[in-house]
Parts: structure tokens; C-alpha cells; sequence
């Protein structure tokens, strides 16, 4: 898709979105099975459900701007999933492990929270509001799943993988 205004460069970052959400869905049951922490398998599933229902928010948003979210791949995200795959793969300690995937997690969610500040701003200045509603919505639930992947972090993974 050729990039001439600033409408088709939002088309092209909420296609691109849409493929990250989607991709997401399918790491996040894998990144849970892998962990032995309750509350990290926890916080894994919740995200999976809200990456569920922040997917059906894309698709209203495309809707309402008359588009497919369909059509490309991204692949920053495939990159980044990658490496969170890497991590599952070669990870023998368990905290260690554990400690690792929030990192991979966390590193996902910055990437999010980038494309989703960018796209609602862009969304922003075209005037097309509702569709600021809806991914300023969802940015903010990445931003607290964020916080809360670092809560965790600081006070029970990486305090177990240091012992260890």
C-alpha cells in the first residue's frame, strides 16, 4: 500500500496493529503454559482476554473508517515474539526463565504502547474521534499491564531468580 496522506499511514498502522494483536494471541497461551508462577500465568491469561477484546476494538475502529484490518504483517512484533520464543526455548532455571519472559512481555507492551500513542494521534488530528476513544483505550490497558508486569517483576520474579 503506497503511503500518500496522513489517512493512509493510519490505515497502515492499524493494519499493522491488527496483525501484532493477532499474533500476540497466539504467543500469550504458550508464554503462560511455560511459566510455573501462578501469578505470572495469570497475568498472561488477563492480557490474552484483553488482547481478545482490544482486537474486536481494531476491527470497530476500521469499521468506522470504512477498512480491512487485514492485509499485512507486522513484523516488528514477529521479531519481538521471536525473541520471547528464544527465551522459552533456552530457559532451564525457572525464575530465571520466568524473569526472562516478563522482559520479552515488557518489551512487547513498549512496542505497543508506541503504535497505539502514534495511531491515536494520527487519529487525532484527522478528526476522527471515536476512533481516538477506542485506541486510547486500549493504549491505556497496555500501559497497565506494563506497570503491572514490572510490579511483579520487582517484587517476586527477579527477586527469586537473584536467589536462585
Amino acid at each position: 500500500m503506497k503511503i500518500k496522506t496522513l489517512e493512509d499511514l493510519l490505515t497502515d498502522e492499524l493494519k499493522d496493529l491488527y496483525s501484532a494483536e493477532t499474533q500476540i494471541t497466539k504467543a500469550l497461551p504458550k508464554m503462560a503454559k511455560t511459566t510455573q508462577s501462578r501469578d505470572l500465568r495469570n497475568a498472561f491469561e488477563e492480557h490474552l482476554r484483553q488482547t481478545e477484546n482490544q482486537i474486536k476494538r481494531l476491527e470497530r475502529a476500521c469499521n468506522e473508517l470504512g477498512i480491512s484490518p487485514k492485509g499485512k504483517k507486522c513484523v516488528g512484533m514477529e521479531g519481538l515474539l521471536e525473541e520471547g520464543k528464544e527465551i522459552m526455548t533456552n530457559g532451564e532455571d525457572p525464575s530465571s526463565l520466568e524473569a526472562g519472559l516478563i522482559g520479552a512481555a515488557q518489551k512487547v507492551e513498549h512496542y505497543e504502547i508506541a503504535a497505539y500513542g502514534t495511531a491515536a494521534a494520527h487519529a487525532r488530528q484527522l478528526g476522527f474521534n471515536s476512533v481516538v476513544q477506542l485506541l486510547t483505550q486500549t493504549l491505556e490497558e497496555e500501559r497497565m499491564t506494563d506497570e503491572k508486569l514490572t510490579k511483579l517483576a520487582e517484587n517476586q520474579v527477579n527477586v527469586q531468580a537473584a536467589m536462585e
